[in-house]
């Protein structure tokens, strides 16, 4: 039986390459900022040197409005018009964060950014399910995160070597022109693939009512929150990686390996991650992870208090491998158990859970990273507290 719902448009393979192009351009714009972020500062005349870590940050605030948005819009107007819509946005904030001259300006083109980044990254997913099922939606999928992993690896070297021969403004010109590519290829190849009788209302007593049906599920709300817990723990080692690095461990323009190895520790997680669920299951590996990170950064805290706030490199990187390989584990097993239970309302749930979770990791990441003071105990104590209190949220949703 052939899985495939449609046939029109492109090839599988060039279908797997657009979708691929289009989730990861949310981790390009986000990771290839890291090693400009000194440069940013300085131009926009930043004298805090935690506020530059706002670039980073303010952009998850972005993905967490446009995805209550776009998910529920592609439902009425189609899949197409709700995706171009975003990148106008994405684009309109990358070319105001380009021409910007004061920070608060450059704060307001990454906001736009991360609206605009919301469409496609929300929204492709609705694609593969509208035109795949089964196995074969599942094989698309896997196709796409793989790549999806592998652009955090490289983002930041594709940051550091346009750094090398231009300025960070050349770096959202790249992200214009990657953009623009994205958006003519999918235009032009890319058919509508929700047909006009399968279109929902959009309304915001939709949206409201599915945040209320969630907020009553103990299951959906608890692994809702605990997704959110551990994303703000995510968020605040992206927010701090390039201070701890290229300035308090002097790594320089090696900065970018060092992320790839850490990378590339939640890629191997997230792959590994099939196996593990079949054999063990979602909510034994979620509550073993959380356990695993919490007693790795209560000992690694421990030994940096007692090395001054600066254990050994070689230290603090296998903490870093160990507790973002568990990280990978539940990035995708939270999400689901927080889907798991919504049933018809899977779609806007999806952008529901997605939203709530990132306003709940946004805060907790800035509060961590604005806390760095050129140690990595803000970092390495905000992973503790969060997983710690991401575990008794887990209990609690486990509980009758």
């Amino acid at each position: 039986m052939n899985l495939e719902k449609k046939r029109a448009g492109p090839s599988y393979v060039e279908f797997v390459i657009i979708m691929s192009m289009m989730m990861s351009l949310t981790a390009l714009s986000i990771d290839a900022m890291l090693p400009a972020l000194p440069q940013i500062a300085s131009d926009l005349n930043v004298q805090n040197e935690n506020l530059r870590q706002l670039v980073i940050s303010i952009i998850f605030l972005g993905l967490a409005l446009g995805q209550l948005f776009f998910g529920p819009l592609s439902d009425k107007t189609g899949r197409k018009p709700a995706i171009f819509a975003g990148y106008a946005l994405f684009i309109a904030g990358a070319v105001l964060a380009l021409i910007s001259t004061s920070f608060p300006i450059m704060l307001m083109g990454r906001l736009l950014q991360g609206i605009g980044i919301s469409a496609p990254r929300a929204v492709t997913l609705a694609l593969v399910r509208d035109r795949f099922e089964g196995r074969a939606m599942a094989r698309v999928m896997s196709f796409i995160m793989t790549i999806f992993i592998l652009v955090p690896m490289i983002a930041p070297s594709m940051g550091q070597t346009i750094l090398l021969y231009s300025g960070w403004r050349a770096i959202f010109g790249s992200f214009i022109l990657l953009a623009l590519i994205t958006m003519v290829w999918f235009g032009l190849r890319i058919p509508e693939t929700l047909a006009p009788e399968d279109r929902a209302p959009f309304s915001l007593q939709r949206i409201f009512m599915a945040t209320r049906e969630i907020l009553k599920i103990r299951a959906a709300l608890g692994y809702t929150v605990s997704a959110g817990l551990v994303s703000g723990a995510f968020i605040g080692y992206l927010n701090s990686s390039q201070q701890i690095f290229q300035e308090q461990y002097a790594l320089g323009e090696l900065f970018p390996l060092f992320f790839a190895v850490i990378s590339f520790s939640i890629g191997v997680a997230s792959f590994l991650n099939a196996r593990l669920v079949i054999r063990f299951g979602m909510r034994l590996l979620v509550r073993r992870s959380l356990i695993i990170i919490f007693g790795l950064s209560t000992i690694t805290f421990v030994t940096a208090l007692l090395a001054a706030g600066q254990p050994p490199l070689w230290f603090f990187m296998i903490y870093l491998m160990s507790a973002f390989f568990c990280v990978g584990i539940l990035f995708g097993n939270q999400n689901s158990l927080a889907m798991e239970p919504l049933g018809q309302m899977a779609g806007i749930g999806a952008a529901v859970v997605g939203s709530l979770s990132t306003l709940i990791s946004m805060p907790l990441g800035t509060i961590i990273g604005q806390s760095y003071n050129g140690t990595i105990l803000p970092l390495v104590l905000g992973m503790a507290i969060l997983t710690g209190i991401a575990f008794f949220v887990v209990s609690w949703a486990e509980s009758k």
